[in-house]
């Protein structure tokens, strides 16, 4: 290995660069010398030797003689999927255990093994189950994996998925997020808390083995499927008399005193959450509910629309309104939020043409325009209320022309402050009985979008990723758009060529709107909000310079020029939406804490 480590080093020390396919052959060309199969050495087994030598053998590195160019040089070669950190963040997901739902929507999953909607094919939720659905234990899993990868991990975005999270008791809520922020700021300790942890876990009688987990579930599942029981009636027969299951879910309760000091903590800890997601139901969205989120350091919600066509919401069992959909971006929006909705296509009585126009609806209407969409195709699987209706063809998936027809339109129409996040969801192959199987669904739509030449505005479509930009070229930019409670003005960062390299959004709240609703909102009527900041380019050390956009200022600039927007307009306050892990950057700048927010006096 070392030898290989050696030889790449030199190539890249006389190249400059090397991509995949020189790396590639390199490799090969070493293991025909060794004789050698092709999976002994690998791009994906260099990067954790080279981090494990220059870590536990010092003496050993220095002989390499690798000085601090040669090192970003080594590294930005032997890293795997560079992609996973270009937004700027590298992001965690993890999974909340197995619980009842309060919804029981049509073609919502029912796995009795993960939390509804989930399946145990996924790759996050694998993950999930291999560490018996511990927050700790994922997150300690998943930063050795991103640092084998090559990747920093000092900022850290959060994605807790698993349904509805507004459906688990408190206690549970306030575990979790606490655990997740522990095992950041154990640092180092964190493999050796881990090895404990799984040993706990086997001790009270939890298994995370894929077979007997499978066979455990199976009667049940096999239930369900067949429609003799619901995913919570088979679910309170699965857990709710397991012994093992009560005696360690007794222990997953926690107070906010303990997530306040682990918060403390995290303000300089060497893994910073910059970001903390959960997802939900626009039914579950009240004041009472934002402001626990808030507390626990929520950024950013993940929330099912997935039609605002009322008779498909009846349709396909989705206990919800249009109003009600309305009243959860209105509150929101005004507590700070950053909204990411879920948005989903060829739902039971859908159409083609019904579906442009629903969507165009979410991304232009005033009572919704989230700034965030995953927009994706319905897809039949076992177990579910469609596929009765698959059976009796009452419901059949468009097939690959109209879904591609469908997509394309909608990106087109996606403007300039929005982000397409997906357009798929991670469900095997195996898994869909109907609709679509293709992983690369997106290469798909936006090769098809290129070949008719029209011009995408979506943000990432625009993003200048891990590309090389001169930042001298760089353009702030500020768009004013209308909520049915803010005036918007998303403020960007564009080269020549519109990518996009950082933007804010500042939300300027209806002051008389305010006012009727004081006692349910978290602001006064005077208070401009600060909901996101993000300046993109390949995650940075802290306090150092990157390859990419951040720690050039870019981001200080966009705060200071929404500040006189908001002051323009006769706002007197801006707050914003901190991160625990960005509470330092913005006390240096002039915020202060203030309740639920961060606060600047104009």
């Amino acid at each position: 290995m070392e030898t290989l480590l050696l030889h790449i080093l030199s190539d890249l020390k006389r190249t400059g660069s090397l991509d995949d396919k020189a790396l590639a052959k390199i490799i090969h060309a070493h293991n025909k010398e060794q004789g050698s199969n092709e999976k002994h050495f690998s791009k994906k087994r260099l990067l954790p030797y080279y981090l494990k030598v220059r870590e536990q053998d010092p003496e050993r590195w220095a002989t390499w003689g690798i000085d601090p160019a040669s090192e970003q040089l080594l590294v930005q070669t032997l890293q795997v999927k560079p992609r996973r950190t270009a937004s700027g963040v590298a992001t965690i997901t993890v999974l909340t255990k197995p619980w009842r739902c309060s919804s029981d929507c049509l073609y919502c999953p029912n796995d009795l093994r993960m939390p509804k909607s989930y399946l145990s094919d996924e790759p996050a939720c694998q993950r999930a189950e291999r560490n018996y659905f511990d927050p700790y234990l994922q997150v300690v899993s998943r930063l050795r994996a991103l640092t084998h990868m090559g990747h920093a991990t000092d900022k850290i975005e959060l994605i807790v998925l698993g349904g509805t999270w507004s459906d688990y008791p408190h206690g549970y809520q306030i575990w979790f997020i606490t655990e997740l922020f522990k095992a950041l700021n154990d640092g180092e300790e964190g493999e050796a808390n881990a090895r404990a942890r799984r040993a706990l876990y086997r001790e009270k009688g939890l298994s995370n083995r894929e077979k007997e987990l499978l066979d455990a579930a199976a009667a049940m599942q096999h239930a369900v499927d067949k429609g003799a029981l619901s995913y919570n009636q088979a679910f309170a027969q699965l857990y709710d008399g397991n012994e093992a299951w009560i005696s360690v879910a007794a222990e997953q309760v926690a107070n906010f005193e303990q997530l306040t000091e682990q918060h403390r903590v995290n303000q300089r800890a060497g893994h910073r959450v910059v970001g903390l997601v959960v997802e939900t139901r626009p039914d579950t969205i009240t004041s009472e509910n934002l402001t626990l989120l808030r507390r626990l350091g929520c950024t950013k919600i993940q929330m099912g629309i997935q039609s605002l066509d009322p008779d498909l919401l009846r349709l396909n069992s989705r206990g919800v309104s249009v109003e009600r959909i309305q009243e959860a971006f209105a509150l929101l929006r005004l507590f700070g939020f950053k909204i990411h909705a879920h948005f989903m296509l060829n739902l039971l009585g859908a159409t083609v043409a019904a579906d442009k126009r629903d969507y165009l609806r979410l991304v232009t209407e005033p009572a919704y325009v989230p700034d965030e969409v995953k927009l994706y195709p319905c897809s039949l699987v076992r177990g579910t209320g469609l596929v009765e209706r698959y059976e009796s063809g009452a419901w059949q998936p468009y097939s690959e022309e109209e879904l591609l027809d469908v997509l394309c339109a909608d990106t087109l129409n996606t403007p300039p402050y929005l982000r397409i996040s997906r357009m798929i969801r991670d469900i095997s192959a195996q898994d869909i009985v109907a609709g679509n199987k293709k992983a690369n669904l997106r290469q798909l739509v936006e090769g098809r979008i290129r070949e008719s030449g029209k011009q995408v505005d979506e943000i990432r479509y625009r993003e200048i990723s891990t590309d090389e930009t001169d930042f001298k070229s760089l353009r702030c930019k500020t768009l004013a758009y209308k909520t049915s409670v803010t005036d918007e003005h998303f403020l960007q960062w564009v080269t020549p060529q519109g990518r996009i390299a950082g933007f804010l959004r500042l939300s300027l709240p209806d002051a008389d709107y305010v006012l009727r609703h004081q006692k349910s909102l978290p602001i006064g009527p005077h208070e401009a909000m600060i909901r996101e900041v993000h300046v993109y380019g390949a995650v940075a050390k802290l306090h150092s310079i990157s390859a990419g956009a951040q720690h050039l200022g870019l981001g200080k600039q966009l705060i200071e020029a929404a500040c006189k927007i908001a002051q323009a307009n006769g706002y007197d306050k801006v707050n914003v939406i901190s991160s625990v892990g960005t509470q330092e950057y913005y006390r240096a700048i002039g915020f202060n804490n203030n309740g639920l927010y961060q606060q600047k006096i104009l």
